[in-house]
């Protein structure tokens, strides 16, 4: 039985640099093939030639056995291919059917749109899918988990046999995750190929059959899951040993760094109350909707806070914006770095020293001297990878801009880092050196708060772990005390 898609020693250089060296993998009917690999190790340009975006400079890609050639998504999307991105682009203020549609939507017979048969055929497609959602509804008022799912029925009223799905639990929470692979399950048992791409490596083994590993725009190998474990696939994915995925050197002091008491939001959280110490990583757990990212927006100053009281060294102080939360010794990295953590029409330089543009400017003049020199310092202490710090920040991998978000916080030297999914969206060799910048980060004295909705991240990295439910504390505990199945009850 021939292949749904196969590929052959794929080639892309832009501007004399080689982004993929030699792009291969084979997906078959009925199954879901892990697509592996660092950031840079050449999985989007891969993925743009295959849906047409790019054109390739060598290699071959075939079709159920046939030489196709992709000059436009709109041939990818005729050959039965389609793509599920990261970052999802719905039309909020219309329908789920119109987003469905959009760009297709059936005539009546009077030359306008058939708002009826639209809706039909889109609630006939979810039904058939079992996904719980109306057509009717708009997409504003969907969940990220739901806005996924319609994503996947728009994929199959083009009648795609083959659906790359890009990082696709990057912003729901374990609940969704397990929505979406019951989905997943459905898709190959109708014979579906799903080309699943992500840096969670829990997930793949969990959902996927086979998989294929690049690195520098490279292939390096591929096989059955069933077939490789864990420290393997690591190895594989990096090209070295690697003997600790966590970082955990910091040793919690007696003294209270941040002490929160109370704190409330109308509508978002109630009564929440810790205490993080000098040295410690005290984390936060929760599924989406639980009030994880709440508390740190009235902390931070963001949302307004209705209730409660908030200490820094002791020391009570009043947040009603940004500015406080900066002035009393607070950085927020939130978590979705493209929207809210860095300007991509930005130099590297230009975000690194975005927060600390007063001290950089004496008299209300930029001094360049100054800026240069800062940008420099935090690239050299977080090893940010670009050939000059001039060059847009939005050119740089997911690790590397997380770091330069890290780099622009870390340049006014706060007390207390409040981190919210600090290692999203970002492969094991730059998850292992954000924890390594966390923890030294802590061992120098420093507060860490740190939300993740990764359960192995937060048994990792914490010292001791929050549970969030429905806007409240649902009780702190020890890393020694707790386990991933305890987390997951206490949050569910």
């Amino acid at each position: 039985m021939q292949p749904l898609l196969k590929v052959e020693g794929l080639k892309k250089s832009f501007g004399g640099v080689a982004a993929l060296r030699d792009g291969r993998f084979e997906l078959r009917a009925g199954s879901v093939h892990a697509l592996c690999g660092g950031n840079g190790a050449g999985k989007s340009t891969f993925l743009s030639i295959l849906m047409g975006i790019h054109q390739r400079d060598a290699g071959t890609i075939w079709r159920n056995g046939r030489e196709v050639t992709f000059a436009r998504p709109a041939d990818a999307l005729a050959s039965g291919i389609a793509i599920i991105e990261q970052e999802l682009s719905p039309v909020p203020h219309m329908s789920v059917a119109e987003n469905i549609y959009l760009g297709r939507e059936p005539a009546s017979r009077f030359g306008g749109i058939d708002f009826r048969a639209m809706t039909k055929a889109a609630q006939d497609l979810l039904d058939d899918l079992d996904f719980n959602i109306d057509a009717n509804q708009t997409m504003m008022t969907l969940s990220v988990a739901q806005m996924q799912l319609v994503e996947i029925t728009k994929a199959l009223s083009h009648e795609a046999e083959v659906i790359f799905m890009d990082e696709p639990t990057s912003a729901i929470g374990e609940r969704e995750v397990q929505h979406l692979f019951a989905a997943i399950d459905q898709l190959k048992a109708r014979g579906k190929g799903i080309v699943y791409v992500s840096h969670r490596l829990a997930e793949i083994f969990q959902i996927a059959d086979t998989y294929t590993v690049f690195r520098d725009g490279g292939y390096v190998g591929s096989g059955a899951i069933a077939d490789i474990n864990r420290h393997d696939m690591i190895r594989m994915i990096i090209g070295r040993e690697m003997s600790e995925e966590y970082i955990k050197t910091n040793i919690p002091t007696v003294t209270t760094g941040l002490e929160v008491s109370a704190l409330a939001s109308a509508g978002k959280i109630e009564d929440i109350s810790f205490s993080a110490r000098k040295g410690e990583i005290f984390g936060i757990y929760g599924l989406v909707g639980s009030g994880r990212s709440e508390i740190f927006n009235c902390l931070f100053g963001l949302d307004a806070a209705s209730g409660g009281t908030v200490r820094v060294d002791g020391v009570q102080v009043e947040i009603a914006k940004p500015a406080d939360a900066i002035g009393h010794g607070l950085a927020l990295v939130t978590e979705d770095r493209k929207q809210t953590g860095l300007n991509l029409f930005d130099s590297v330089r230009g975000n690194i020293c975005m927060a600390s543009l007063p001290e950089l400017s004496p008299r209300f003049v930029m001094s360049r001297g100054r800026e240069a020199s800062a940008s420099a310092q935090m690239m050299e202490r977080f090893q940010i990878k670009a050939a000059r710090d001039t060059m847009p920040v939005s050119e740089l991998s997911g690790g590397n801009q997380q770091k330069v978000v890290l780099g622009k916080w870390f340049l006014r030297q706060p007390k207390v880092l409040l981190l919210d999914e600090p290692t999203r969206g970002v492969d094991v060799g730059a998850k292992r050196e954000i924890y390594r910048i966390i923890c030294e980060f802590a061992s120098a004295g420093g507060t860490v708060v740190m939300i993740s909705s990764e359960i192995e991240e937060v048994l990792g990295m914490a010292d001791r772990i929050m549970v969030m439910r429905d806007g409240r504390s649902a009780g702190i505990h020890k890393r020694e005390e707790i386990d991933a199945q305890k987390l997951v009850h206490l949050a569910d």
